[in-house]
């Protein structure tokens, strides 16, 4: 006698079940998003007029994003944009975040800067 058995195993249920297993895993589990930045040591580093794109990217690193800023008198700059930014994703309340905007004249020299850090 041949007995068959049959066995269904429900394969499309395993991604749903690994996508509920990671959220539940990673309820209270921290998030970073870029780089971490010391931003007095890149304080320290610079100064207007004097550095290079290439001392800049010498300590930090290459840039997350870049883009063209453009003065009101038409100039146009080219601004590199460093960030970072930490939390835990069962509450963002304590997320810190850190944002850096660096731009250079066509020579590649630094023009200016600005920088945000929720500090906390």
């Amino acid at each position: 006698m041949n007995v068959k058995i049959h066995s269904r195993t429900n394969y499309h249920l395993i991604p749903v079940v690994l996508l509920f297993v990671i959220t539940l895993l990673t309820g209270c589990s921290t998030i970073e998003v870029g780089r971490d930045f010391d931003m007095q040591a890149f304080e320290r580093l610079v100064k207007i007029g004097e550095t290079t794109k290439a001392q800049v990217r010498s300590k930090m690193g290459s840039p997350k994003n870049t883009g063209i800023s453009i003065n009101r008198d038409g100039e146009r700059l080219v601004e590199w944009l460093y960030f970072y930014a930490s939390g835990k994703l069962s509450g963002m309340d304590d997320a810190q975040l850190k944002i850096l905007q660096i731009r250079f004249d066509k020579g590649g020299i630094l023009r200016s800067y600005n920088w945000t850090n929720s500090d906390k």
